[in-house]
C-alpha cells in the first residue's frame, strides 16, 4: 500500500504528536512507578490553569483560538515538576499562570525569552526557596524504562530538527560529570546519574530544545546548551564547597542555569537581526 502526499502516515509522524505522546509517556511511567505527582489534583489544577490563561490571552490579545499544544505540554511539566512543601495547591495555579502568561508579556520581536515552564518554577523558586523544591527522583537501572524513554525522545528531537541540541547538553553534562567527580572527589556515577530521571528528561527534551526560546543556528544551539551545562556545573561546585549563593540555584541548578543563560542568548540573537516570529 503507497502513500501519496502528505498521507496519515506522513501526518502521524509529526513532532508535534509525538512531543504528546512523549511527555504523556513520562507521565503515566513517572507515576505508574514512583507515584511522582502526589495527587492528581495537582495535574488537574496545572492542566486547567495552563488551558484557560492560553485560551483568554489568545482570545483578548490576539483575537483567536490557540493551539494548546503548548499549554499542555507545559502543564505536564509543571504538575511533575513542582514540589512544594505540604499539599499546597496555589503553587500549581501560579506556575501555570505565570509560564503561560509570560509567553504573551515577556517578548522581544514577537519571541518570549524563557521556556515557559523554565520562567514559571524559576521564579516561584526564587520566591520562596524555602517551600519550594524540583521533582529528583530517577528511573535507577530500570533499563527498559530508560531505553523506551529515551529512544522516543531522540525520535521526537529528532523529528523536530533538534536533536544536536538534546546530544550536545547530554555530551557536556557527561563531561562535567566526569571532571567535577575528579574535584569534589566523589564516585562518577552519582554524578551522571541523575540525567536517566524524569526531570531531566523533561529538560532536555522539551525545555533545551524548545523552538520558541532557542536561538537562529544550530551552532549557536549548541554553544548555549553548552554554557548552560558549564554554569550548571559551576553551581553544583559552588554548592558543593559550600560558597554563599542564593538558594534557589541549588534547589535545581539545570533550571536555574537555562534560566539565566537562555534568556540572554536570546536577546543577543533577536539583537542581531532575527527575523520576527508569530503565533505561541
Amino acid at each position: 500500500m503507497s502513500v501519496r502526499g502528505p498521507g496519515s502516515f506522513t501526518r502521524l509522524l509529526d513532532p508535534k504528536h509525538f512531543i504528546i505522546i512523549l511527555i504523556t509517556l513520562v507521565l503515566v511511567v513517572g507515576e505508574a512507578k514512583y507515584s511522582v505527582l502526589g495527587g492528581y489534583d495537582r495535574l488537574a489544577m496545572t492542566l486547567s490553569v495552563c488551558i484557560a490563561t492560553e485560551l483568554s490571552f489568545s482570545w483578548f490579545i490576539r483575537g483567536k483560538m490557540p493551539s494548546l499544544q503548548s499549554a499542555y505540554v507545559s502543564g505536564i511539566s509543571l504538575a511533575l515538576l513542582t514540589k512544594p512543601q505540604g499539599h499546597l495547591l496555589w503553587p500549581f495555579a501560579l506556575g501555570a499562570f505565570l509560564a503561560i502568561a509570560s509567553k504573551y508579556v515577556l517578548q522581544v520581536h514577537g519571541r518570549h525569552l524563557w521556556n515557559p515552564s523554565n520562567f514559571a518554577i524559576s521564579l516561584i523558586l526564587l520566591l520562596a526557596p524555602g517551600r519550594m523544591s524540583v521533582l529528583s527522583h530517577q528511573w535507577g537501572n530500570d533499563l527498559v524504562t530508560n531505553a523506551i524513554i529515551w529512544g522516543i525522545g531522540l525520535l521526537v528531537v529528532s523529528q523536530a530538527k533538534v536533536l544536536h541540541v538534546t546530544l550536545t547538553y547530554v555530551a557536556c553534562f557527561l563531561a562535567l560529570g566526569v571532571i567535577r567527580s575528579q574535584i569534589v572527589g566523589t564516585p562518577l556515577l552519582p554524578e551522571i546519574a541523575p540525567i536517566t530521571g524524569p526531570m531531566y528528561q523533561l529538560f532536555v527534551f522539551f525545555m533545551v530544545t524548545d523552538p520558541r526560546t532557542t536561538v537562529r543556528s544550530a551552532k549557536g544551539r549548541m554553544l548555549v546548551v553548552a554554557l548552560v551545562a558549564l554554569l550548571e556545573a559551576a553551581i553544583r561546585l559552588a554548592s558543593d564547597f559550600h560558597a554563599p549563593i542564593p538558594a534557589a540555584l541549588s534547589a535545581s541548578p539545570p533550571i536555574l542555569a537555562l534560566a539565566i543563560v537562555g534568556p540572554i542568548a536570546m536577546w543577543f540573537d533577536l539583537r542581531r537581526g532575527a527575523a520576527p516570529s508569530t503565533g505561541g
